[in-house]
C-alpha cells in the first residue's frame, strides 16, 4: 500500500471499538509507526485498546494541539517522504473535524501526499442524522463566545439563519458549561424554535432529544461533564 496520511477516528467515549470502528481500521493502525496526536497519553490508551499487544515503545508520536509551534507541523510529515505512512489521531471522533489535525492535512494536500480518511463516528454528523432537522443544509460553528452578551447575540444571529436560509445550526460547549448554555438557549430562542440536545453519542447513556424550545423547560438532563452537541432549527 502506498504511504499515506491516514485519518484515524477514535471512539466518542468509553465505547467498545467493534461497535463503531471496522476491523479494516485495526489493520491499518497496526501497519503505522508514526502518529500525529492531540494528546500522547490518550492516543497510547486508544492504541492499546485497538490491540493490547501493540508495542507502544516502537512508535513515534508527534503532538499537535493548541500549544504546538506551527513551524514544527510540516516536519511531522517527514516519514511520508521516506515511504512511511503517518496516522492522525484526535481526542475523540474524526480527525480534522473541529480538530487541529486539519492543519497537517492541509500541508499534506499541498505536498501531494495521499490523504486517506478512515470510517468512524462523527458526533456532528450523527447528531444531524438523529435530530430530525435539515440534513441538506447545515452549519457547524464550534464554540460560542464566552462573554454572555456576545454569546446571546451570536445565538440570535444563528437562529435568524434558520428562518432566512432554512439551515440547521450546530454548535458545542465545554462540558462543564453545557447546562448554562442549554438554559440560555431556552431563554433566548423563540418558543417555536426547535432545539436538539445530543449527548454522549454512541455511549451506553446516549441521550438525543428534540423539542420546541417552549417544551424543554423541566426536561433538560444534567449535561455537565458530558460531550454534547446542540442543534437548532425551525
Amino acid at each position: 500500500m502506498r504511504a499515506s496520511l491516514f485519518l484515524i477516528p477514535v471512539t466518542l467515549g468509553d465505547t467498545e471499538l467493534r461497535r463503531v470502528l471496522p476491523d479494516y481500521n485495526r489493520n491499518i493502525i497496526l501497519s503505522i509507526r508514526y502518529f500525529i496526536v492531540e494528546n500522547v497519553r490518550t492516543a497510547r490508551r486508544f492504541l492499546k485498546k485497538v490491540d493490547a499487544d501493540i508495542r507502544i515503545d516502537d512508535l513515534t508520536f508527534y503532538e499537535l494541539n493548541k500549544h504546538t509551534d506551527s513551524n514544527c507541523i510540516a516536519g511531522y510529515l517527514e516519514p511520508l517522504s521516506r515511504g512511511e505512512s503517518v496516522g492522525v489521531i484526535s481526542e475523540a471522533g474524526c480527525p480534522a473535524i473541529a480538530d487541529p489535525g486539519a492543519d497537517v492535512v492541509a500541508i499534506a494536500q499541498r505536498r501531494n501526499y495521499p490523504v486517506v480518511p478512515l470510517v468512524g463516528p462523527s458526533s456532528i454528523l450523527m447528531s444531524v442524522m438523529a435530530s430530525g432537522f435539515n440534513g441538506q443544509s447545515f452549519a457547524f460553528h464550534g464554540y460560542l463566545p464566552i462573554d454572555q452578551s456576545e454569546r446571546t447575540n451570536r445565538i440570535k444571529k444563528l437562529e435568524s439563519r434558520i428562518y432566512t436560509e432554512n439551515q440547521t445550526q450546530i454548535f458545542i460547549e465545554t462540558p462543564y458549561r453545557n447546562n448554562k448554555l442549554a438554559e440560555e438557549l431556552i431563554r433566548t430562542c423563540r418558543p417555536s424554535t426547535k432545539l436538539c440536545v445530543a449527548s454522549n453519542i454512541t455511549c451506553d447513556d446516549e441521550y438525543i432529544r428534540t423539542f420546541p424550545v417552549k417544551e424543554w423547560a423541566g426536561k433538560l438532563p444534567d449535561l455537565s461533564k458530558r460531550p454534547t452537541i446542540f442543534l437548532i432549527y425551525k
